[in-house]
């Protein structure tokens, strides 16, 4: 997640507001604890231009 926000040139601050909320609410999955939601991921997805793709391989 950290990886994709950078990439993307956003703040955890700008992600934020894109997700329309928190800063705290984003960099709590950012550190993994706790695991995000899957609608979590994909607010997170489309903030920082990305979409979620699981696989089971």
């Amino acid at each position: 997640m950290i990886e994709a926000r950078k990439k993307a040139h956003l703040t955890l601050d700008e992600v934020a507001r894109r997700m329309g909320t928190t800063q705290l609410v984003v960099a709590s999955p950012e550190s993994g604890h706790p695991l995000p939601s899957l609608r979590s991921l994909k607010r997170y997805a489309e903030a920082v231009n990305r979409k979620v793709e699981i696989r089971v391989v």
